[in-house]
């Protein structure tokens, strides 16, 4: 069964640094676009970023362009998401997900293959 693995979630003060980490087991997304999304107390889960299949295309959310930064390296399938000058606001649980067509530029949430179990964010004040 493929699981995406996740990592590097915790607790940071306001301002902060956290990098997400995201690996799959039991296969390889070399040919999908990978993202992520992040779902916050009493809120809907909303889209994060996503990166294409090649790496060449990243998308963001408008509230995190310019603090957060998608990556990933191809071979091994792993994504990342490097977050930085972090808010209270960004306090969620952070989904990695695979999409579910070969070849694509980006992911949505109708789009999504396979999800993440989800990792923990809080951004203390």
């Amino acid at each position: 069964q493929v699981q995406l693995v996740e990592s590097g979630g915790g607790l940071v003060q306001a301002g902060g640094s956290l990098r997400l980490s995201c690996a799959p087991s039991g296969r390889t997304f070399s040919n999908n676009a990978m993202g992520w999304f992040r779902q916050a107390p009493g809120k809907e889960r909303e889209f994060v970023a996503s990166i294409s299949w090649n790496g060449v295309t990243t998308d963001y959310a408008d509230s995190v362009k310019g603090r957060f930064t998608i990556s990933r390296e191809k071979a091994k399938s792993t994504v990342y998401l490097q977050m930085n000058s972090l808010k209270p606001e960004d306090t969620a649980v952070y989904y990695c997900a695979v999409g579910s067509r070969f070849f694509a530029q980006r992911i949505g949430q109708d789009s999504v293959g396979t999800w993440g179990q989800g990792t923990q964010v809080t951004v203390s004040s």
